[in-house]
């Protein structure tokens, strides 16, 4: 009987064999990198005020973030507040400006 598969009768007996152990290091074929010296060079300043100025940046928007962060769970705590009130069925929780000049 034949399978319809259609696989040939030397794919269906292969055996992988894995050998346990160190594995065996193979010295590089070329080096990765042939100098680095181009790396190692004096910043310029340009780059130096590039990098403050980005730093600067970054700290005004961790800033704004911790700002808007803290604004958000004071508006959330108000309105949890407001919210016990009202349900508990009390008057008055949440006091009316008016202006007495109108």
């Amino acid at each position: 009987m034949t399978s319809d598969n259609g696989s040939s009768s030397n794919e269906e007996g292969r055996v992988v064999s894995f050998r346990r152990g160190r594995p065996v290091a193979r010295p590089p074929t070329e080096t990765p990198v042939e100098d680095l010296t181009k790396y190692q060079g004096q910043e310029s300043p340009e780059d130096y005020r590039d990098r403050m100025i980005t730093n600067v940046a970054a700290f005004v928007f961790l800033v704004v973030l911790v700002g808007a962060g803290y604004w958000l769970a004071d508006t959330m705590a108000k309105n949890r507040k407001n919210e016990d009130c009202v349900a508990s069925g009390r008057r008055n929780c949440i006091p009316i400006e008016y202006n007495p000049q109108r």
